[in-house]
């Protein structure tokens, strides 16, 4: 496409009516795209436009503050502990003493086995036999 005298002088009356670059290029045709019509007015110094933006800039609303009630006469009660609770301390958990879980832990006599662990073992001799197996060759 040639920018002819007549081409450049639609241009700039269509650019001077308020037209987009995108209606300049459709109203032009003959593949001409919205860049080649900015392009070109940029290279002629047409006067530039200001933005038109799609709706006018609202101002946001702040939301009233609403007061804040104070009750007067507030006290808090003192709770008292019950002298009906039991606490039951379980004995001191040694990373050298077996962790094989004994009992239901839901119930209260629940504990670990405590005995004496192998090297590198959470459990003791017994525990890590039910613990650990050996796999079985499946050629065999």
């Amino acid at each position: 496409m040639q920018w002819t005298e007549q081409r450049i002088n639609l241009l700039k009356d269509l650019w001077g009516q308020g037209k987009s670059a995108s209606q300049i290029a459709r109203i032009l045709g003959e593949g001409l795209t919205r860049n080649a019509v900015i392009g070109k007015v940029h290279r002629l110094g047409l006067a530039s436009r200001p933005t038109v933006s799609s709706s006018p800039q609202s101002i946001p609303k702040i939301p009233e503050k609403k007061p804040v009630v104070v009750e007067k006469n507030t006290v808090k009660k003192k709770v008292k502990p019950s002298s009906t609770l039991s606490v039951s301390v379980a004995p001191p958990i040694v990373q050298r003493t077996c962790m094989w879980p004994i009992g239901d832990p839901k119930q209260s006599d629940f504990q670990f086995c405590g005995q004496v662990v192998e090297v590198g073992k959470p459990y003791c001799s017994e525990h890590c036999n039910i613990a650990y197996h050996r796999r079985m060759d499946s050629n065999t």
